[in-house]
């Protein structure tokens, strides 16, 4: 299917839209209810979700599994009239943009042409699909926390059902440099490094010489080592300069008492020191970090005999890198300032998965999930495994600390934010049904699980901490349009209200991934302007959606040919604009969809930086070496 969809530029998701009419068909009964089915309330339920939520998802939230229930009865019985009224409202529209297109090819008109354009604008305000536009917008959202408001960085998306997965991607938010460095294409492999023969690693080949260097066979390469460490000393002096030389010349680095506040002293080779041309890019340490001949206090930990053991906390656009010093270390004892690698913090939030990344098909599918969810929100997920004979296990890490410049104890959270994608409205499922067998939206049992999963977070007796504002992140996917996206508005707004969170608790992520929210979004943004947290852009699935609402206006160009064409374009200009217009600055992410091509980082590298400079805030990442 994945290679079929590929040739033929179809997606998953473009696949399950054809099927969107049908969607109607799941709020009729479905044939007789299981006799396993357990009954609650008005509800007949699966047993392995009712298990679920009756041991993994109500403990500890205060609210018993038999009140669960019976709050999603009354959300079911009043908001899914409204999801068919939406879907139905779909259908419609299309049946009227298909009979358009049908007729103007009867008469003999190309209607892909500019000159049609007007007409066609006039139309889809005439029948609806073009909304009013009402003016400027403002977001009002607030408690939104920094790592989504205020710092530009990269964003994962996991499968929800895979823990250890689950876990590379919430543990993300810290990654070693060297690793990503050593392992990958931003530093090519050549033959002067697969032969270690010396010189700096880089790539040295010419036009001429296009044959790939073979592989070192097993073990550390020291080669490419120097090479990492040479390109890492060169991004060092691009953000964190010195006022005089290069960090190549730098031989060792401690923390100095300048009055009241430290600042970081450097010691270069020739035996002159030097400091941070920004001193406040330094923000703290921790360990055993003195200068060679020591001073009052530190003279035995610092002297020559005993290695430097530390680690050094900088601060450069929000975002931390700690620079892990070890001459013990054999890395570290290969570079002469004794940094055995640098830990970034990289992927700041991280979106788990229920939606199009994830298969998830029946109810021990779904509860699996739903578990997974809960584990990270609570901060108990743990991945048992085995590795090489012995028996591991992942979880998830605590946050870390260190003395900040003044001395002061510090934190910074170990985790990503963790944002829920649910699934859209067109999604039923028949792992919960009505007493007259009737499949329920799948999006409210999402909503209410997610919500219940947060509550201890919210009150602070989770083990790790997700949300330090108090607020719960559900991105919500496949809604075509701002009447969709206040009836999302609506859902969030009644579970808080049976929950007893503060209005607004529940932040909303718009997914700009449908014709029809891409062509009203500033009024998608105002029908959620107190809860939205997020908006981007995808390429596969808006091109899906294109290709889906204008299939009979005649065929579409080929996959390499569409990034190419104005309306793409324009599609990821205008988000961008769109959100900065409306106040999402300090508010939110304006976010860049996937990157497709998870061995090429170099090419990564020289291609997401257009995505900032655009005006983004984060883009999709493929994974956490390449955040």
């Amino acid at each position: 299917l994945k290679s079929f969809c590929s040739n033929y530029f179809l997606t998953a998701q473009s696949l399950d839209r054809s099927l969107e009419s049908m969607a109607s068909l799941s709020a009729t009964p479905q044939g007789p209810i299981p006799s396993s089915y357990i009954t609650v309330g008005g509800l007949k339920v699966h047993p392995t979700l009712h298990k679920t939520v009756e041991e993994t998802v109500c403990p500890g939230t205060g609210f018993s599994s038999s009140y669960f229930w019976s709050c999603l009865q009354n959300v079911i019985h009043d908001l899914r009239p409204e999801v068919e009224r939406s879907l139905s409202y779909r259908d419609e529209l299309q049946a009227k943009i298909d009979g358009w297109y049908a007729q103007g090819i009867k008469a003999g008109a190309d209607l892909t042409q500019p000159e049609h354009r007007p007409a066609c604008r006039a139309f889809l305000k005439e029948i609806g699909y073009l909304v009013p536009d009402k003016g400027p917008v403002s977001v009002a959202t607030q408690f939104v926390d920094p790592e989504l408001a205020q710092i530009a960085a990269p964003q994962l998306v996991v499968p929800s059902d895979n823990a250890r997965y689950v876990l590379n991607a919430v543990n993300a938010r810290w990654g070693s440099l060297y690793d990503a460095l050593y392992g990958f294409d931003v530093i090519p492999a050549t033959a002067v490094q697969a032969n270690s023969g010396g010189g700096a690693g880089f790539d040295l080949q010419t036009e001429q010489d296009k044959a790939p260097a073979p592989a070192p066979k097993s073990g550390y390469n020291p080669v490419r080592g120097e090479a990492v460490i040479e390109f890492a000393n060169g991004l060092l002096d691009e953000i964190a300069p010195l006022v005089e030389g290069k960090w190549c010349e730098v031989c060792r680095l401690w923390p100095k008492y300048v009055g009241s506040v430290q600042r970081l002293e450097l010691l270069k080779e020739d035996g002159s020191t030097t400091s941070l041309r920004s001193p406040s890019l330094f923000v703290g340490s921790i360990g055993q970090l003195g200068p060679p001949e020591g001073g009052t206090g530190v003279a035995k930990q610092a002297s020559p005999e005993v290695p430097d053991i530390g680690r050094i906390f900088l601060k450069h656009n929000g975002l931390h890198l700690i620079l892990e010093i070890d001459r013990d270390d054999p890395i570290g004892k290969s570079a002469l300032s004794g940094i055995k690698d640098i830990t970034m913090e990289s992927a700041l939030s991280t979106i788990l998965d229920m939606e199009d990344s994830v298969s998830a098909v029946d109810a021990a599918d779904k509860s699996r999930v739903y578990s997974n969810i809960c584990g990270v929100l609570r901060g108990q997920l743990q991945a048992p495994f085995v590795k090489d004979g012995k028996a591991m296990n992942r979880v998830m890490n605590p946050d870390i600390w260190y003395r900040d410049e003044k001395g002061n104890a510090t934190t910074i959270a170990g985790r990503a934010v963790a944002l829920i994608r649910n699934v859209g409205h067109h999604m039923f499922t028949d792992m919960v049904l009505t007493s007259d067998g009737k499949q329920v939206p799948e999006g409210f049992v999402d909503c209410f699980v997610t919500t219940a999963a947060s509550l201890c977070d919210l009150r602070g007796t989770s083990d790790l901490v997700n949300s330090r504002t108090g607020s719960i992140y559900i991105v919500k996917p496949k809604q075509h349009g701002p009447e969709e996206v206040a009836l999302t508005g609506r859902l969030f707004g009644r579970v808080e209200e049976l929950f007893g969170l503060r209005r607004n608790t529940i932040k909303m992520g718009i997914m700009d991934e449908e014709r029809r929210t891409s062509a009203n979004l500033r009024e998608c943004i105002r029908a959620a302007m107190e809860r939205v947290f997020f908006i981007n852009t995808g390429f596969l699935d808006r091109t899906g959606d294109e290709i889906h609402t204008c299939m009979l206006a005649g065929p579409v160009v080929k996959k390499a040919d569409m990034k190419k064409q104005p309306w793409i374009k324009s599609y990821e200009a205008g988000n961008v604009d769109l959100g900065l217009h409306s106040g999402f600055q300090g508010k939110g992410q304006i976010g860049k969809g996937m990157w497709a091509k998870p061995d090429s980082m170099k090419a990564m590298l020289e291609g997401k930086i257009s995505e900032l400079m655009a005006g983004a805030s984060t883009a999709w990442g493929p994974s956490p070496v390449g955040a």
